[in-house]
Parts: structure tokens; sequence; C-alpha cells
């Protein structure tokens, strides 16, 4: 499904919102890592925000997101109130683990192993 212009708009605002509220909270490092928002993807009615967050280093991610998701009152708090004149109705935030960089080292190792299984293939020809 294609984003439309007032989404992207939308998600670019509080993504960059976001990244200055967990800065500002100390939520952009914990248990020993790094923890950025990756995307942020807004539903069509707007009424809904799916936040995607990247963890480096982390040492517990499903934990990390836990606590992030017990916290996430006072990030719409925050939010709610940076974003106010800009915004009819805040979204709903839903945190989630993006999991692309795991997808890219997946798909990297797999064809590695396919590069190997042809060399090895041609050597036994």
């Amino acid at each position: 499904m294609i984003e439309g212009k007032r989404q992207k708009q939308v998600a670019a605002v509080l993504e960059k919102e976001l990244n200055d509220i967990f800065q500002r909270l100390g939520l952009s490092m914990m248990n020993g890592g790094m923890i950025s928002i990756a995307s942020v993807k807004i539903t069509p009615d707007l009424f809904d925000a799916r936040i995607y967050l990247s963890f480096f280093k982390v040492s517990d991610p499903v934990s990390t997101l836990k606590s992030i998701q017990e916290r996430s009152w006072e990030i719409k708090k925050e939010l709610t109130a940076r974003v106010r004149h800009q915004l009819r109705s805040m979204p709903q935030l839903t945190f989630f683990i993006d999991d692309t960089l795991d997808y890219v080292d997946k798909m990297e190792q797999l064809f590695k192993e396919i590069k190997t299984q042809d060399e090895k293939n041609k050597e036994k020809k």
C-alpha cells in the first residue's frame, strides 16, 4: 500500500520529535547499547503509529522494548505537548523491534553459503 503525502509528513514529524524525546528521557542508551528510531509508519486514518526501534549492542532487546512500552505514556505525553499545534489528534503509539539488520545479515550469510557451494561444485567437475 502506498503511503500518502500527509502520512509521510506526520511520520517525519513524529520521528524527529521521538528522537529528541528518546535523547531527553535517556531512552537512547539502555542495557549497554544504543537505541534509535529506525522508522515510523502511520495508518491512512492517522490514528495509529508504528514505531520501529533499532537496537545496537543491546544485551536483551525484548526486555528493553518492554521497558520502553511501559514508559510509552510518558513518551506520548511529551510528544503530544510538542506536536499539539501540528496534529488534531495524537496517534496511538505502538513500538516494535526493527529486524531489518538481522534480515540483511541472514541474507548475506545465505548468499555466502550459496557461493561456497557453487565453488565446491565447480571444483568437483
